[in-house]
């Protein structure tokens, strides 16, 4: 179900029924010769408008929440989390259909964002972009290198996962530097082979997309590259989680 779409349409109903009324209905009720009741279709319209216009506002040209459902993002993102996303952090889209009308910024190495999943765009993913438009990437034995630079590891210890996270507890924890300002944890299975990779260039007007949690994800490594105009944000913010009962330390954490 395309609640973007719904959004749209509910609104432009409204808005539709709202506006002949001032115009046509509401006049012909001050001249009838007996007291009309406004009826309660367009009575709900007026009301319900302004709502549906400012959540559609909202959600397509200022932030959009998304749910996180897997543990592909881990330890960034866990299951659970409530997350909100910057929708003009690339620029202005149309809602449904996505077309780009203001450009505003293109994605920067390192930004963890929302896109619409390049063999079925009716799926939003999240993952991390490591590499930009002519970038040379390539993934070898667990190690990531940009333009044939190794992106440095760190080791931290041994992750400890709770709730849905339990299963990657044991998981080896690492800082990984992927710009000279910019690092982030990940993790590595060691009881899981790598999907090494070998040296691809990322095409103009693409990405390459990988999760944190490195050895149970599905991204770029194995379906491709992600087109600019799946784009759909870049994400901030942790505003809630629930996973099993509500995690007050993940809320208000900021993303890396």
């Amino acid at each position: 179900m395309n609640f973007e779409l719904i959004l749209v349409i509910i609104t432009a109903v409204t808005g539709v029924i709202v506006f002949v009324d001032k115009l046509v209905w509401r006049q012909k009720r001050l001249e009838s010769a007996t007291t009309q009741k406004e009826p309660m279709l367009i009575e709900y319209s007026r009301s319900l408008f302004p709502v549906f216009l400012i959540v559609l506002v909202l959600r397509s040209f200022i932030i959009e929440p998304f749910r996180i459902p897997s543990g592909s993002m881990y330890p960034t993102l866990e299951i659970g989390d409530f997350i909100v996303v910057n929708k003009s952090a690339y620029g202005i889209r149309l809602p449904v259909i996505q077309n780009k009308l203001i450009p505003l910024g293109e994605p920067e190495r390192g930004d963890v964002v929302v896109f619409r999943y390049p063999l079925d765009p009716n799926v939003d993913y999240i993952k991390r972009i490591v590499g930009l438009p002519g970038d040379q990437i390539s993934y070898i034995d667990k190690k990531l290198y940009v333009n044939g630079q190794l992106a440095d590891q760190t080791p931290i210890g041994r992750y400890v996962g709770i709730d849905s996270g339990s299963v990657m507890t044991g998981a080896v924890l690492l800082k990984e530097q992927l710009t000279d300002d910019l690092t982030h944890e990940i993790l590595i299975d060691p009881d899981r082979s790598g999907q090494n990779l070998n040296t691809v260039v990322v095409p103009e007007g693409h990405y390459f997309a990988m999760g944190d949690n490195r050895d149970h994800s599905a991204d770029s490594r194995s379906w491709g590259f992600v087109p600019d105009e799946n784009l759909k944000g870049r994400a901030f913010g942790i505003w809630m989680n629930w996973d099993d009962g509500i995690h007050f330390n993940r809320i208000g954490k900021g993303i890396n």
